[in-house]
């Protein structure tokens, strides 16, 4: 996925160096999880695995496809049918319900999907709210609407950016059960960004990182 990824940006008249040489591959149906103190390298390394930003020195692979090389359209398409996301702050749609917000990656596609929205919902346990608002649902209950909204479309990568960390801890414990179960029966790669050992041990392998660069994989 990353071969000797690099990153910086401009603060004023100092350059900062976000990320230096990372080289990590994530395999299909595994979870791997960054872990590491603020400004480490985790949130830049889930960008460019999810082409919001291109690496200046290196390569990021995603499903065959180069994202520093790839033009403005292509990652767009493959953000929208290839990588599903998942947000610390959720991200839901206000004025869309919860049935609506799952469908909404394929609607951007210009496709529905009644019966995978539902089956989704019926697996994070939340088909009796599928008519509710995400103002009428529980930080937990939101977190699981964005889950299996980052599912809907058969996503080959999940990225999940500290996604308990709004969360209490047995609501978190839940996210995470689930995220884990769910990338295994839908085969995804999840890339996961926490700060806590806990989440990370139900990974596969902890990658940990320090001053933007990878320092130790367990």
């Amino acid at each position: 996925m990353l071969a000797g990824a690099g990153k910086s940006y401009r603060r004023g008249d100092e350059t900062v160096v976000a990320l230096a040489d990372a080289t990590l591959a994530v395999a299909a149906g595994e979870m791997v999880a960054l872990v590491g103190p603020s400004g480490c390298g985790k949130s830049t390394t889930l960008n460019l695995a999810g082409g919001v930003d291109r690496p200046d020195t290196g390569h990021v692979v995603v499903c065959g496809v180069d994202l520093g090389a790839a033009g403005e359209r292509e990652l767009v398409a493959l953000r929208r049918h290839t990588i599903g996301v998942v947000f610390q702050a959720f991200h839901l749609m206000p004025h869309l319900t919860v049935a609506e917000n799952v469908a909404l990656p394929l609607a951007l596609a210009g496709g529905n999907d009644d019966e995978r929205v539902a089956s989704l919902l019926a697996r994070v346990g939340l088909s009796h709210r599928r008519g509710h608002y995400p103002g009428e649902l529980s930080g937990g209950e939101q977190q699981r609407t964005a889950i299996a909204r980052a599912l809907v479309h058969h996503p080959r990568l999940l990225l999940a950016d500290e996604p308990t960390g709004n969360l209490d801890s047995a609501s978190g414990a839940e996210v995470m059960r689930l995220l884990d179960e769910l990338r295994r029966h839908e085969g995804a790669a999840l890339l996961l960004a926490t700060h806590d050992d806990r989440l990370a041990a139900v990974a596969d392998r902890v990658v940990r990182m320090a001053d933007g660069r990878i320092v130790e994989v367990l």
